[in-house]
C-alpha cells in the first residue's frame, strides 16, 4: 500500500496542492496549467527575441581591404627598380667586357641655341647706351654756377653792410672776451 500511495503522489502529480495562484481561482490545477502556459510563451519569446541593438562586426568592404591603387603603385615602383637594375647590369657587362676604361672625356662643344641673338641684343644696346652718353655730353647745363657764385658774394657783402658788428671787430673782441689776455695784442697787432 506505502508504494501505492508513493506512486500516485508524485511530485508532478501532487505540484497542484502546493501551487498558490497569482489571482484567486477556483480551480488550482487550471490556474497552474493556464500559468505554466503563460510562463513558457514567454520563455520561449526570450530564448527567440531578437536584439535591438546591433552588436555585429561590421561589414568588409573588398575595396576597402584590396587596395587596388596601392598594388598599382607598387607595381610601378618594382617595374622602375627592375629597370634601373638591368640598365646597371648592361654597365657592368661592357665594363667587364672592355677591360673597365672610363668614359670622362666629353668630345662635344657647349652649344647655344640662341647666341647669335644674344650676341646682336648686346651690341645693340651698347649702341642705345653711347648714343643716350652723347646726348646727355652735348647738352649745356641750365644752371649758370658762376652767376651763382656772383649772388652768393653780393649777399655777403650786404649782410656785412647791415650787421651790427662787423667781422674785423668781431674777430679782434673775441679773445678778450672768452678770457684769453696774452693773445689779444697778437690779434690787434695783425689787424
Amino acid at each position: 500500500f506505502h508504494e501505492i500511495i508513493s506512486d500516485t503522489h508524485t511530485p508532478q502529480k501532487m505540484a497542484h496542492r502546493s501551487y498558490e495562484p497569482i489571482k484567486p481561482s477556483a480551480n488550482r490545477i487550471l490556474s497552474k496549467k493556464w500559468d505554466d502556459a503563460t510562463y513558457e510563451a514567454h520563455r520561449k519569446k526570450v530564448r527567440e527575441i531578437k536584439p535591438h541593438v546591433d552588436n555585429k562586426s561590421p561589414k568588409t568592404y573588398m575595396h576597402l581591404q584590396v587596395k587596388l591603387k596601392k598594388l598599382q603603385l607598387d607595381e610601378e615602383r618594382l617595374a622602375t627598380v627592375e629597370r634601373d637594375n638591368r640598365l646597371l647590369l648592361e654597365k657592368m657587362s661592357t665594363i667587364m667586357r672592355t677591360r673597365g676604361r672610363i668614359d670622362n672625356r666629353n668630345s662635344y662643344d657647349h652649344k647655344s641655341l640662341n647666341k647669335s641673338q644674344r650676341q646682336e641684343d648686346l651690341l645693340r644696346i651698347t649702341a642705345e647706351n653711347q648714343a643716350i652718353l652723347k646726348r646727355i655730353q652735348a647738352q649745356h647745363a641750365t644752371y649758370d654756377k658762376d652767376s651763382w657764385d656772383r649772388d652768393y658774394l653780393a649777399s655777403e657783402d650786404l649782410k656785412a653792410n647791415i650787421t651790427r658788428f662787423p667781422k674785423a671787430a668781431a674777430a679782434a673782441a673775441a679773445p678778450a672776451k672768452f678770457g684769453k689776455k696774452d693773445k689779444a695784442p697778437a690779434a690787434a697787432a695783425a689787424a
